[in-house]
């Protein structure tokens, strides 16, 4: 029964370290890309470790688990991981962990139902902000263009997917500008972020003391509009977008005193028209290859055991 328990210890220490670490290093600003790819690794080694600490404990406490979980397995597998000498304490693991992967699928369920209303109700805006001329049938045009004040650039993540511009934006920024920002929204749109905004939302939201998935969930939201800003200025010139930031945002008072969701946008700006040197591709293969093991532990300490007595 020592296996529960290492991947307990290994998700606790993984949970509490990897956000002092990850928060701390200034190399994620750099690489946005590479960190998210990091973060979800660590988060998923996290969960895994939950997981498989739950199939083995339940396994310990309840031969019926036990059989369905080691099937034809040698008897000397089954043996490997003495699950005879567990204490009254497996069960009550596995229920523990198992009501708290409950939690987790409803908190995403949760959150998935929230986004889609959500939507639901931006689209009725639009729809609003935006009606048919008698005659007129909807097309699922993917541009939508709103009478506006203030100069807004977003991507509507539907079916089929839409980006909303404003009159207001389209006066202010021209050509490359607009463009850029344009591919700002398609760099959200292809990565797909929205998917990875509500599973850090759901897993914040369903365990809030939980360090890592708070630290996932604030640095998700940083992280994808630094990787949506490279992928427009790698296209269109860090100088350009940055310009087309200031135009969309200079009347919203983030370049002052302000709430720290606006001092955001200088920080990207200033990010922009000061790049950091890059990793060299060598570097960025070998941190993709190191975080990839973190998922690959739990399944190694799991799997050890079985695969030793076996030899």
């Amino acid at each position: 029964m020592m296996v529960p328990l290492a991947l307990m210890i290994l998700g606790v220490l993984a949970a509490a370290m990897a956000p002092r670490l990850m928060t701390r290093s200034d190399w994620p600003d750099r690489e946005p890309v590479l960190a998210l790819w990091v973060w979800q690794c660590v988060v998923a080694g996290v969960l895994l470790c939950c997981a498989l600490a739950m199939s083995l404990s339940a396994a310990a406490a309840w031969e019926a688990v036990r059989g369905q979980l080691f099937g034809p397995a040698p008897r000397v597998v089954v043996e490997a991981y003495e699950l005879q000498a567990h204490g009254p304490w497996a069960g009550a693991l596995a229920v523990l962990l198992a009501g708290g992967g409950a939690w987790t699928a409803v908190a995403l369920t949760r959150e998935v139902r929230g986004a889609r209303a959500r939507r639901r109700r931006r689209r009725a805006d639009l729809l609003r902000r935006s009606p048919l001329l008698p005659g007129e049938e909807r097309s699922g045009d993917r541009l939508v263009i709103l009478e506006g004040d203030r100069p807004e650039v977003s991507w509507l993540p539907s079916s089929p997917p839409q980006l909303v511009i404003t009159t207001s934006a389209l006066r202010r920024l021209k050509g490359r500008q607009l463009d850029a920002l344009i591919a700002h929204e398609q760099g959200h749109a292809r990565a797909r972020h929205d998917l990875l905004l509500y599973c850090a939302a759901a897993l914040a939201a369903g365990f809030p003391q939980v360090p890592v998935f708070a630290a996932f969930r604030d640095q998700v939201h940083r992280l994808v509009e630094l990787a949506a800003d490279d992928a427009a200025s790698r296209r269109f010139g860090r100088l350009t977008f940055a310009l087309a930031l200031v135009e969309l945002n200079e009347d919203r008072g983030v370049f002052g005193p302000g709430p720290s969701q606006l001092a955001q946008v200088q920080h990207r700006v200033d990010r922009l028209l000061a790049p950091a040197h890059r990793f060299t591709p060598g570097r960025r293969l070998r941190m993709t290859a190191y975080a990839a093991l973190v998922p690959a532990i739990p399944l190694l300490i799991t799997f050890v055991p079985g695969l030793s007595a076996l030899t």
